[in-house]
């Protein structure tokens, strides 16, 4: 049987990238995934090439759209036993010519719209007998990165966030971590002109990117019995790089 068989499974910005490969982990595991993310095509394409996905329209950062699909899901599947807070954004540029709203929406979405679905999410969970959750952060929260002040913020902010929230629901049998990515062949890095990829290559001591299938091999043991003992961690995937 497979690992995670019986289990229903939230993925916020579940369908592409990190997240997709999340959820088709979580899938051939046995899970039930629920994914949340902004784009109905993507998640629509997704729910129908994928059997054992089902997909909400919800944007994190909006606390209402997340609390009805929170209650929706509990409705329809009766339980939910982990969350992966997966969905961000970037909108890079130097600090002193970051605009305001390309603060706003970055935190918005990355910090805030994990505050959302911890709070919309974590009282179902803690119903579970195996609840976890699992907030995909980045080796930028610990080391910064020019040109991403507000990422680099939003993904530190995830860190005491994520402490604190596993702390509270311990008690409770839920684990809380964060997973933190370094540099991964993504949709979101495959688009970095050589000049900036090769000095970040020429850091990793493994010298080679990632892929969205060594963060998910990882992302699904975080959130299986075999870590039982794990909570309130940061757990990198980063391939040796560090500041």
């Amino acid at each position: 049987m497979a690992e995670l068989t019986g289990r229903v499974a939230v993925v916020t910005g579940g369908t592409r990238g990190i997240g997709r490969a999340i959820v088709e982990r979580l899938v051939a595991e046995g899970a039930s995934v629920w994914v949340l993310a902004r784009s109905v095509d993507a998640g629509r394409a997704l729910e129908g090439a994928l059997p054992g996905t089902s997909f909400l329209a919800t944007d994190v950062s909006d606390p209402d759209e997340v609390t009805a699909a929170a209650k929706e899901i509990t409705r329809v599947a009766g339980r939910v036993d982990l969350l992966v807070c997966n969905a961000g954004i970037t909108r890079d540029d130097l600090l002193l010519r970051m605009s305001d709203d390309d603060w706003n929406d970055v935190l918005d979405v990355n910090l805030k719209g994990a505050f959302h679905c911890l709070r919309a999410f974590l009282r179902p969970i803690s119903k579970s007998d195996a609840g976890a959750v699992l907030c995909i952060g980045s080796v930028v929260g610990t080391m910064g990165n020019a040109g991403q002040a507000n990422y680099a913020a939003s993904k530190a902010g995830l860190v005491g966030l994520v402490r604190s929230a596993a702390k509270e629901y311990a008690g409770r049998g839920v684990r809380i971590n964060v997973l933190a990515p370094g540099f991964i062949e993504t949709e979101m890095t495959e688009v970095l002109p050589e000049e900036v990829r090769e000095p970040l290559l020429a850091r990793i001591p493994l010298g080679r990117v990632g892929s969205a299938e060594e963060v998910a091999s990882v992302a699904v043991f975080l959130l299986s019995p075999r870590a039982s003992y794990i909570t309130g961690q940061v757990v990198a995937v980063n391939g040796g790089l560090h500041p």
